[in-house]
């Protein structure tokens, strides 16, 4: 299984892009990892594709073209955090994430509840799941299918939005905690084929 893991930034940067990384290898032996635009202009290889922590405007035109095709042929794809913060300009991204980022608050701990306990990224989950992590408020898509949502009565929403940043700032930059003991420590990690989705969101 080839996994390309595409984690380029334009803006903002996440410091645990590294751990997240790591993470997909330990998942499969078949990772390939990449900052470079090209290597999405050329998909025929590829069981999955991963946006890690993506930010900003990352693809050529070709990619853009290469991906879309990809998708609609019944490739995966999976989006993770910032990936909701990338290509703001492409419609047909947009629709295939189902929801743009719009703000966070803190980093602070949180219920999870599983919306659509049937799909494969799912189905392993506890009803309720407890995390800490950088909440994101989304502008999400009406028709959009929603399989987990965050418990609002359990955390502190609103407030802080990176694009209030410097382009290139980072976590460490601004004084912001990173979060990246999802990537290094799961509970249940899915295997990749399980966790990548249909363009149907």
């Amino acid at each position: 299984m080839t996994v390309l893991v595409f984690s380029r930034t334009t803006g903002y940067r996440h410091d645990s892009i590294a751990a997240g990384i790591e993470a997909f290898r330990q998942l499969s032996d078949g990772v390939v990892a990449t900052e470079d635009p090209r290597a999405l202009e050329d998909l025929a290889g590829a069981d999955a594709v991963v946006f890690l922590n993506t930010n900003g405007e990352v693809l050529t035109g070709a990619g853009r073209a290469a991906l879309e095709a990809y998708v609609r042929g019944g490739g995966g794809f999976l989006g993770v955090h910032s990936a909701a913060a990338t290509e703001y300009g492409w419609p047909f991204y947009g629709d295939l994430l189902g929801a743009r980022f719009d703000k966070h608050p803190a980093v602070q701990p949180a219920t999870i509840e599983v919306s659509d306990p049937d799909h494969p990224s799912t189905a392993h989950l506890p009803a309720a799941w407890p995390r800490v992590d950088e909440w994101y408020d989304f502008r999400s898509r009406p028709d959009a299918r929603v399989l987990l949502r965050l418990d609002e009565s359990t955390y502190s929403g609103g407030g802080w939005a990176p694009t209030t940043r410097s382009p290139g700032a980072t976590n460490a930059s601004a004084g912001a905690p990173s979060t990246p003991r999802w990537a290094t420590r799961p509970s249940r990690t899915p295997s990749p084929r399980s966790a990548t989705t249909s363009p149907t969101p």
